[in-house]
């Protein structure tokens, strides 16, 4: 009888140490796997017709251990792309982001409007555009061709992408090159005289 209650107990103890560890286990893991970045965008103020369908990528190392995290956010609306921006440009201001007016914003001429923000260590890009009325190929096959126009109406609305890094990882927060002749040094291209040789030294009398 003995026997067996021991083996009870520490059966019952071997039991409550798993779960005791297994419940801060679960949260630290799922802490771990979860971007609060998202949590911000989920909590911005913009209407139900700006964020009908919303996918998120994320890569890179929170700790910035070899990339910085980036976080990309593509979100289906409704609406046009003039209404949608100005919903999310709202929103953002609202929610304490400041525009940031700096230089590759974008890095390259894109249709649309493309802003980019700025909110304590983070840098935010966010480009509202037409949404592209091709569909994906399928099962490795070539993309069909775009809907002819009267099926232009189910191409209606906008595409939204969010783009959001860490400030020290964004290399627009950093000092800019500069093309200024005047900060090259020596000037590679002197100014030549008529003389190839230069006036001549007078030797002493």
């Amino acid at each position: 009888m003995r026997e067996r209650r021991r083996l009870r107990l520490g059966v019952l103890a071997l039991v409550s140490l798993v779960l005791l560890g297994a419940v801060p286990l679960y949260f630290g893991l799922r802490t771990l796997s979860h971007d609060p970045v998202f949590d911000t965008l989920d909590g911005l103020d913009v209407p139900a017709w700006a964020a009908t369908k919303t996918v998120d990528h994320v890569s890179g190392s929170r700790w910035c251990l070899q990339d910085c995290r980036l976080r990309e956010r593509t979100v289906e609306s409704q609406r046009t792309p003039k209404e949608t921006a100005q919903a999310y440009e709202q929103a953002l201001a609202q929610d304490g982001w400041q525009r940031w007016k700096v230089a590759r914003c974008p890095e390259q001429e894109v249709k649309g409007s493309y802003t980019c923000w700025r909110r304590d260590e983070l840098t935010l890009d966010l480009w509202v555009r037409e949404p592209a009325c091709t569909p994906p190929p399928v099962d490795g096959e070539p993309a069909p061709t775009p809907a002819p126009s009267p099926a232009a109406g189910e191409c209606a609305g906008s595409l939204v992408s969010v783009k959001v890094r860490n400030a020290i990882d964004d290399e627009r927060t950093g000092p800019q090159p500069t093309t200024d002749p005047s900060l090259t040094g020596v000037d590679p291209y002197p100014t030549l005289t008529d003389d190839p040789l230069g006036e001549l030294t007078p030797s002493p009398s």
